[in-house]
This record gives structure tokens, sequence and C-alpha cells, in this order.
């Protein structure tokens, strides 16, 4: 029988300069380039959380943190920590800059994105839930996606394979 008790994978503190940051997206292309210049580092998977994700994510000047999207089931909640970002939604843009907060609900369909439109890398952190059977829907482009068995996967809005 196996034992009901999670063990953590690490220490319960850490610095995040010491997680490794992936840089980009795994999007398909074509949508893959406009957010070549971010970098996340998945702080809350290095400390063990599991009902939750916190990411740290830098966006370099000119690129996005990705493509516009809401989630089906997931809340997402961002909070800036150095630089500006632009929050573009359905219903404009909106300037972000430090110690400003943002918060996405689940299934309201109000695609989101942040835009680093400034001459310095911009840093915040982003939260958000981890309930299964999550899917992205993106509204600009012919883009979904929702986890698979091993990653992310991508599809076409008919479902189609990238």
């Amino acid at each position: 029988m196996s034992d009901p008790m999670r063990h953590r994978p690490g220490p319960p503190a850490l610095d995040p300069a010491e997680v490794v940051a992936t840089r980009g997206s795994s999007y398909p292309e074509p949508f893959r380039a406009a957010v070549a210049g971010r970098a996340k580092r998945a702080l809350g998977d290095a400390l063990g959380l599991a009902n939750f994700g916190v990411n740290l994510v830098t966006v370099a000047p000119g690129d996005a943190s990705s493509r516009r999207h809401w989630h089906r089931r997931q809340d997402e909640f961002v909070y800036v920590l150095e630089g500006e970002l632009t929050l573009v939604t359905e219903g404009g843009e909106q300037v972000l800059g430090p110690g400003m907060a943002a918060g996405f609900p689940a299934a309201v369909a109000d695609g989101h994105k942040l835009v680093n439109r400034g001459p310095r890398r911009a840093v915040y952190l982003e939260v958000g839930d981890r309930l299964p059977g999550d899917a992205v829907i993106y509204p600009d482009i012919d883009l979904a996606g929702a986890p698979g068995p091993d990653d992310f996967v991508f599809t076409h809005k008919d479902g189609t394979p990238y």
C-alpha cells in the first residue's frame, strides 16, 4: 500500500533565481514568435504545490506573456513586480505597473494577454488553479489547447492537430 502522505521535492523555501526558466512557448508555429522573449520559472512546481501553480514570469521589451486567451475551468491571477505591462482584453487596454494586480475568473469569455511595450523587462507573478478538464480558448487565432497525457496539447479550433 502506498503512503498517502505527499513528500516535498525540496526545502519549503527557495531562491527563484535557482529555478530553471522555460523560455518561449510550446505554441505551434506560427504562434510561437510573439512570446519568444518570455521566461517562466515554475515556482509552485519547484515547491511541490499540487492544487495551484505559481510562475515567476519575465517578459522582454516588445514581447507578450501569451496569445490572447481564456480558460474554461482555471482562475488566473497576476501581480506585477517590475516594469510595465499592457493588459489587452475584449474591453480594451490597461497599463499595469508594479504593485498592480489582475484577475481572470474561469469561464469568462474575455481573452487576455500582457504585452511589454516598455524599454525594459517586466516581471510578474502568475497564479492559477490546477482543476482537471481545463481547456484554453484563443479567440483571435485558430488555436485551442487542453492538457494531454504528458503535456499541453494544441489543436486547430476544429480539433485537428497541428
